[in-house]
């Protein structure tokens, strides 16, 4: 079974709500800086960064971080974790960071990019993003600061995000199972 739960025009409704309120914790986002987390998190953070940019006109810097190696489960897996491109062109030490993911699950992802930060530097302050927020999942107690939309869902059940920059028609997002 798959169900659509959030598409156009409710998506950007909801992107512009993010970015308000970013805009209300982070006002010049002089010390702030946006880390997409790989490899979906990366086409929210884009497109939360653009839509920041026409809302502020500041350039926000952006860097995209690749968590896999710090994963709890890396070694456990049947066929190899493949690792994506890490690109923070800049030290986060003593700068507010805004991790930015597509669904939030079961935490660990977070935790491994907390860990995976530390290459670049001690954050003074490290806040999450997500679009999708699926209840009832965690294994950690990590919630985020900033949420699109709540979902409840089962063990079963998969949230899929579809982005136009992954070459699809149209911005989508389905639960399935």
């Amino acid at each position: 079974m798959k169900r659509l739960i959030l598409s156009n025009p409710l998506l950007d409704i909801t992107l512009n709500r993010l970015c308000q309120q970013l805009i209300e914790n982070h006002g010049d986002f002089t010390s702030s800086v946006i880390l997409g987390l790989q490899p979906r998190g990366i086409f929210l953070a884009e497109r939360i960064t653009q839509k920041l940019k026409v809302a502020t006109g500041i350039d926000i810097k952006l860097g995209y971080l690749d968590a896999t190696f710090f994963r709890d489960d890396f070694r456990r897996r049947d066929t190899p974790l493949k690792p994506n491109e890490t690109k923070v062109p800049f030290v986060i030490e003593g700068k507010k960071v805004i991790l930015i993911d597509d669904v939030l699950a079961t935490g660990r992802m977070v935790r491994a990019a907390m860990d995976a930060m530390q290459a670049f530097g001690r954050p003074e302050k490290v806040e999450l993003l997500c679009l999708i927020n699926r209840r009832y999942e965690r294994d950690l107690p990590i919630q985020p600061d900033y949420t699109g939309m709540r979902v409840n869902t089962l063990d079963t059940q998969r949230v899929l995000v579809e982005w136009k920059e992954q070459g699809h028609e149209e911005d989508m997002i389905w639960l399935i199972g």
